[in-house]
């Protein structure tokens, strides 16, 4: 309203000064000059003045609006934005900026592996098969337990043939088909190549080489009939073998947690500490690795761009990380130094524990805290801020100082909360 205010207020005043001006043109110089008398001299005002004028008007409404707009105001009414309107309602501005996704109904299918029913049913008599490990008593299922783990097996670290232990805890097989990087040093880019890589290994399933294990699925009549109706009337190879699995393993989705259901519209799906704890999680930094509908940087629905999911740990030595050997294993980097490896989902994380790629914390508000301190650099404090920090740096020859953010217990119980609202009903034991 005030900017329609100004633009009559502009024109009023522009009719006016071409008014003014037009009268003494006409009196003072045209009249005179064609020795008009005053009848003649308004009639010619008129004729002239009539153009001017609108002239004028026209000029004066291109200049408003152009002044108007030069700072990005606009004629139209305004609207609040959705957090300023909130605290004129009394209520609290927005905060945060993660826009939260459910999983996918499905998984995605890559072009050169279709998923049907038949290659799911294969897949999965595959992946249960012991045949599959060099002596037949490891099976895909023995480390990967869907019925009675979550997809993990519980255990610290897998076992293999001949009772040998591995070096790294078995991460869950469900919504592993959403996740552009396996294994925990994200070595295999898609299911079909992480099928292949615990059959040789001569801790896991044993096998010498992957011949060998098509060579005895093939011999058998079963698989041969089944393999004829799923891929034609081809040989059964370790590539199909392979296939069938990772067919098998993009069946194995949980879009159906409390999650799921709140960030789809059920308000009431998740209580009122697992909301804050929801909040916590992108506010602490949780969300900076752990983003996406699958909660993992590494994921295919990640809005990550041009970076390999892939992340540092731990950044900082505490106390944690020494008390849980956190530090021997450096993943995907084999050296000295900070570890780099792949971010895991945390679906069903309240599931799958003992936690961490040694499976060495089997306390889930424990992995927290280690996370928040060794990854974010918190304090773990109930109130106050923490004790400020102190560091000479050797190279500039100067101190630094910084006040570490905190974080409470009760805010650690909030996050543990809501990472249980990201199980699975389907898998929720009863």
């Amino acid at each position: 309203m005030h900017d329609l205010y100004l633009l009559l207020a502009i024109g009023t005043a522009a009719v006016a000064c071409g008014v003014a001006v037009l009268r003494l043109l006409v009196w003072n110089d045209l009249g005179p000059a064609a020795k008009l008398a005053t009848p003649q001299r308004l009639l010619l005002a008129a004729a002239l003045g009539s153009g001017v004028i609108a002239f004028t008007i026209k000029l004066s409404v291109i200049v408003a609006l152009s002044w108007a707009t030069s700072d990005g105001r606009s004629l139209a009414p305004k609207v609040l934005p959705e957090s300023q309107d909130s605290q004129q309602g009394g209520s609290s501005p927005i905060i945060g900026h993660t826009l939260w996704e459910p999983l996918p109904l499905e998984a995605p299918d890559p072009p050169d592996n279709l998923s049907s029913p038949e290659k799911v049913e294969l897949g999965r008599r595959l992946f249960e098969d012991k045949r599959l490990s060099h002596d037949g008593t490891i099976a895909c299922a023995s480390c990967h337990d869907i019925a009675a783990a979550a997809g993990a097996d519980g255990r610290p670290v897998s076992i293999g043939i001949a009772g040998q232990k591995g070096r790294r805890n078995a991460p869950s097989v469900f919504n592993a088909a959403f996740q552009a990087r396996l294994f925990w040093d994200g070595r295999a880019r898609s299911l079909e190549d992480q099928a292949l890589g615990p059959l040789t290994n001569p801790v896991e399933m044993g096998n010498a080489d992957l011949a060998a294990v098509a060579a005895r699925i093939a011999a058998d009549a079963v698989y041969r009939d089944a393999f004829a109706g799923v891929f034609g009337g081809v040989p059964i190879t370790i590539d199909r073998i392979a296939d069938a699995i990772a067919a098998f393993e993009r069946s194995l989705i949980t879009p159906d947690t409390p999650y799921d259901r709140f960030v789809r519209g059920d308000v009431s799906a998740l209580s009122p500490q697992q909301q804050r704890g929801m909040a916590l999680f992108e506010s602490v930094g949780c969300i900076n690795c752990h983003t996406g509908p699958n909660f993992s940087r590494a994921s295919v629905l990640s809005t990550e761009s041009g970076r390999s999911g892939m992340r540092g740990f731990p950044i900082f030595r505490t106390p944690l990380v020494d008390r849980y050997g956190l530090a021997a294993d450096t993943g995907a980097t084999q050296g000295d130094g900070a570890g780099l490896w792949r971010v895991p989902s945390l679906r069903n994380v309240a599931l799958t524990g003992p936690w961490l790629h040694n499976g060495a914390v089997t306390d889930l508000r424990e992995v927290v805290r280690l996370m928040a301190t060794a990854q974010l650099a918190r304090v773990i404090q109930d109130s106050g801020p923490a004790a400020a920090v102190v560091e000479w740096n050797s190279q500039s020859r100067r101190f630094s100082r910084y006040v570490p953010a905190t974080i409470s217990e009760v805010d650690i119980a909030d996050i543990v909360a809501f990472l249980h609202a990201l199980t699975s009903d389907r898998l929720t034991p009863r």
